[in-house]
């Protein structure tokens, strides 16, 4: 608890370890099918940070069934059962309740070798950090939501959205990673903050991060999310910045965001020409751990 860490863990023996957390959003797009992958993609990226395997999932729904058919709930499930199955894991249940406002997610169970748990809050000196998904997508759901963009730039949205980080746990998993986290409600800057603790400070390249370009235009206009403003209320004072910058979205609260994976430098080309190679083309490497300074971020 003291870390923030992305899910619960809990020893059975020396072999097999439980891995727990649960997840729900409102809806980030009209299609309940789409919308159904995306809360599910969110929902299990927590188990796929820790390095676990996903063994079961239950659904959790607040159905506005007064204003949505009964086909929307279906289509909503079945959008989430399929990124379940995707990764392996099975749908076993649930609890459903009658809501003012749609709300969809999952209880996910998985499991890990004791020793084999990636924390967040344990980088090395010298590892650099890859994320493996653009930034903006808190500021384009918002966008969404006000009808302000094409169906292309909708559809491309969705589908980084819904897909699971599943792949690039597996991947990490090959080389010399320290720590990992997945970038969701607290932003970059926020979950880089968990992972630096008070061990180490971290240094970012902000030309490397990845952006949605629709991101920046949408900022530009104000198109802006209130959790997006509460992350740079907070985070400010632990950030040194070294030259002018004007970017909110490393501040943007994230649904289904990339991992952030530490991993030993000399293992980063690779890393990242694989994850690319495996369908995350956003990938890029974003930072590096440095000795702690007295600011937790330097930007």
């Amino acid at each position: 608890m003291d870390s923030s860490d992305d899910a619960a863990v809990y020893k059975i023996d020396e072999q097999n370890a439980l891995v727990q957390t649960v997840d729900i959003i409102t809806p980030v797009v009209d299609d309940p099918y789409m919308y159904g992958q995306i809360a599910a993609a969110n929902s299990l990226s927590d188990i796929f940070a820790m390095g676990a395997r996903v063994a079961t999932a239950m659904n959790i729904v607040g159905f506005d069934g007064c204003n949505h058919p009964k086909s929307v709930l279906k289509e909503i499930l079945e959008g989430g059962q399929s990124k379940v199955k995707e990764c392996g894991g099975v749908v076993v249940g649930g609890h459903t309740i009658e809501t003012p406002e749609m709300l969809y997610g999952l209880s996910v169970s998985g499991f890990v070798h004791p020793q084999k748990v990636y924390r967040n809050d344990t980088p090395r000196v010298g590892d650099l950090l890859i994320l493996t998904k653009p930034l903006g997508m808190g500021i384009l759901t918002t966008a969404i939501k006000a009808d302000m963009l094409s169906s292309k730039s909708v559809g491309n949205i969705a589908y980084i959205l819904s897909q699971l980080n599943f792949e690039a746990s597996n991947i990490m998993k090959e080389f010399s990673v320290s720590a990992c986290t997945d970038v969701t409600g607290f932003g970059l800057l926020g979950h880089s903050a968990e992972m630096a603790s008070d061990r180490v400070s971290i240094k970012f390249d902000t030309d490397s991060i990845p952006v949605m370009p629709e991101a920046k235009e949408m900022a530009d206009m104000g198109i802006i999310p209130a959790g997006t403003y509460n992350n740079m209320s907070y985070l400010k004072q632990k950030v040194r910045y070294t030259k002018e910058i004007d970017d909110i979205t490393l501040y943007d609260a994230q649904t289904s965001g990339g991992l952030l994976i530490a991993v030993d430098e000399k293992d980063a080309q690779m890393l990242l020409k694989n994850l690319k190679n495996a369908g995350y083309e956003h990938s890029s490497t974003v930072a590096q751990i440095i000795e702690k300074e007295e600011k937790a971020l330097v930007v």
